[in-house]
């Protein structure tokens, strides 16, 4: 069995299982927390709209605090976005989903990928960078910020070694960028990447609870 062979195969096969098993735990162990009821009057109706407007209000930040976190939620957009149109829309992602779904769609051209991929690696560097300058991001950051921001970043830099033909050998140089994905969908239910789930549900609670208590989200 050769590397690729083996990333193709039980390397994919095994990391699929844990990150579908492991999101299972996760959801299940946040699902089965006690809460407590709240049994104070609501200060107003219809606490669920809060939580709407919660998913929303923070998407940017308040007109004071722009000069300082601006560039930051702006990176952050640009590593997301560009993290779903590189893994949905680019041909050779969207043709192993296809195998999967049984179905396939349009995509964009090559190029525009790459280009996409580049300039979202690019992002993951800065964003990096401002975790390492600035003092308060450096102190509250542990193993699990900088193990998912490596985890994130190598997909991308492995596969555009793959794309230049940087590799020694192609086969194994797409090998090992398969095995960088695995091992971000390995690592992903245990770290802060699955605040990819956990924000919707974050966002709505404040902005109900918020809203039920008269506040703004």
């Amino acid at each position: 069995m050769t590397l690729l062979d083996f990333a193709r195969g039980p390397a994919m096969q095994i990391a699929i299982i844990i990150f579908i098993l492991g999101i299972f735990w996760r959801l299940v162990g946040v699902w089965a927390l006690r809460h407590k009821k709240d049994l104070s009057e609501p200060r107003q109706k219809g606490a669920w709209i809060g939580g709407i407007k919660g998913l929303f209000v923070h998407a940017w930040p308040y007109k004071p605090f722009v000069p300082k976190v601006g560039t930051q939620y702006i990176v952050g957009y640009i590593i997301h976005l560009g993290l779903f149109i590189v893994l949905i829309f680019g041909t050779p992602h969207m043709l192993f989903f296809a195998d999967i779904v049984g179905f396939t769609w349009w995509t964009l051209p090559g190029g525009v990928i790459t280009a996409t991929a580049v300039i979202t690696t690019l992002a993951l560097f800065i964003a990096l960078a401002k975790r390492l300058t600035n003092p308060v991001q450096r102190l509250i950051s542990n193993f699990d910020d900088y193990a998912a921001w490596a985890l994130t970043t190598a997909p991308f830099v492995t596969g555009l070694m793959t794309k230049w033909n940087m590799w020694p050998h192609y086969e194994t140089g797409l090998a090992i960028h398969l095995l960088s994905v695995w091992l971000l969908l390995i690592y992903f239910p245990f770290g802060k990447l699955m605040h990819s789930f956990w924000f919707v549900v974050s966002r709505y609670t404040t902005g109900s609870r918020f809203a039920r208590r008269g506040g703004m989200a």
